[in-house]
């Protein structure tokens, strides 16, 4: 599995992918846990209180986990998996 990161997201974990241990029958929240395992600057600015940060947008498939079971979404071959920070602009 291999997430996809963007802007500040991307800087603190060294790349724009990062590929993860994590199968279908996983969750996305394992998949989370894969990714920040090894980047405490990542986890620090992704988590909050050892959940998901009510400002990051964490997305299965182009879709925010929150429309769908949370971090417990079950992954399946070939999801795309992204996190991305506030956006704002005008």
């Amino acid at each position: 599995m291999e997430w996809k990161l963007f802007a500040d997201l991307a800087e603190l974990a060294g790349d724009r992918t990062v590929p993860v241990a994590a199968d279908p029958g996983d969750t996305v929240g394992d998949a989370l846990d894969a990714l920040l395992a090894d980047r405490p600057d990542l986890r620090d600015r992704v988590l909050e209180d050892g959940d998901l940060a009510d400002h990051i947008n964490l997305l299965r498939n182009g879709q925010n986990v929150i429309h769908q079971d949370g971090l417990a979404t079950e992954l399946e071959a070939g999801d795309e998996l992204a996190l991305f920070p506030p956006v704002s602009g005008g």
